[in-house]
C-alpha cells in the first residue's frame, strides 16, 4: 500500500485566483506548522510543486524526512487569464460559472481545463508512486492537485469533488492499495 498525505500549502491571503502566480505562504503560525509536522508519518518522503508557497511549506514540515525534487506538474490549477484576479472582476461571469458548474473541458482563457488539470497530477503521481511504491508520501501541493485526488479515490464527478473544501495547512490522506484507490480522511487540521 502506499498512502499520500496531501497538504495544502500554507495562505497566500489573496482573495483572487491564485493558479500558477509565484506568491509567498504565510507561515508564521508556528504552532499550526508544528501540529502538522507531528501528525505527519515520521517514516515518508516530501515532495512539493515548485511553486515557493508549496516548497516554503514543505521546508518547514520536511524535519528529517528525505526531500524529493520539486514537481512543476503538482501546481496549481492555471488559471491563464483569470489569474490574479477576484470572482467579480472576470467580464465573462458565464465562462467563469460554465467553469466551475460543469467542470471537465472548459478552460480559463489560455489556461487549463480540469481534465488537462486531472491528466497533469495523475501522470505525476504515478510516477511518484512507481519510484517509491510502498512508502508514505507527503505531497505539498495546492487546492486544485489535491481535489484531483479525492475525485480519483472516491469515484466522485468533478462537480462534488468542487464541493470539498481544502483549508491551508489541512491533510487529505488516499491510498493506492491492492484494491485501488481508497479515500481517508479529507481536510482534516491537525
Amino acid at each position: 500500500m502506499t498512502q499520500l498525505f496531501l497538504v495544502r500549502h500554507g495562505p497566500t491571503h489573496a482573495k483572487s485566483f491564485v493558479g500558477w502566480t509565484d506568491l509567498p505562504a504565510d507561515l508564521s503560525d508556528t504552532a499550526a506548522i508544528s501540529r502538522l509536522h507531528d501528525y505527519l508519518p515520521t517514516e515518508a518522503v516530501v515532495i512539493s510543486s515548485d511553486l515557493s508557497r508549496a516548497v516554503a511549506t514543505a521546508d518547514a514540515i520536511q524535519g528529517k524526512r528525505i526531500r524529493l525534487a520539486h514537481d512543476p506538474d503538482l501546481r496549481e490549477i492555471h488559471f491563464g487569464a483569470w489569474e490574479m484576479q477576484h470572482f467579480s472582476e472576470i467580464e465573462d461571469q458565464d465562462h467563469l460559472r460554465s467553469y466551475w458548474e460543469t467542470p471537465g473541458d472548459v478552460r480559463a482563457p489560455d489556461g487549463e481545463s480540469w481534465h488537462d488539470v486531472v491528466t497533469r497530477v495523475n501522470d505525476a503521481i504515478a510516477r511518484l508512486i512507481t519510484s517509491h511504491a510502498g512508502c508514505n508520501i507527503i505531497l505539498v501541493a495546492h487546492f486544485g492537485v489535491i481535489l484531483t485526488q479525492v475525485q480519483r479515490a472516491g469515484g466522485l464527478s468533478a462537480y462534488e469533488a468542487f464541493g470539498h473544501k481544502i483549508d491551508n495547512l489541512s491533510v487529505t490522506e488516499v491510498s493506492l492499495t491492492s484494491d485501488g484507490w481508497q479515500s481517508g480522511c479529507i481536510n482534516h487540521i491537525p
